[in-house]
């Protein structure tokens, strides 16, 4: 499995809208083939940054599965007029994992 992580910094002021944008979004990335899950997280101390991470099958799904679709053009249109400075993203495979009330 593929994890993918995207820090997403939205222009201020523009919180509440990059949400609403991103909940109609989301339903485009979780009808495509290899996706798994996904979580969207808002930073405590820079409140117009997010934290996108994505679990994929394979990379592939991605990209470019999910980024050469027709639909990423829809997804496009929803977020990509959010960010500034456009995200970086990457892709990781787990090396090692701890469950809660480990010691």
């Amino acid at each position: 499995m593929i994890l993918e992580h995207a820090v997403l910094p939205v222009v201020a002021g523009r919180e509440a809208e990059f949400e609403r944008a991103f909940a109609e979004a989301k339903a485009i990335i979780a009808s495509m083939p290899g996706f798994v899950d996904l979580s969207l997280s808002r930073s405590a101390e820079t409140p117009n940054t997010y934290l996108l991470l994505v679990h994929w099958e394979r990379i592939e799904d991605h990209d470019p599965g999910f980024r050469g679709s027709a639909e990423y053009a829809r997804w496009r249109e929803l977020l990509h007029g959010f960010y500034e400075p456009f995200p970086v993203v990457e892709h990781f495979r787990e090396v090692l994992a701890v469950a809660g009330g480990a010691r």
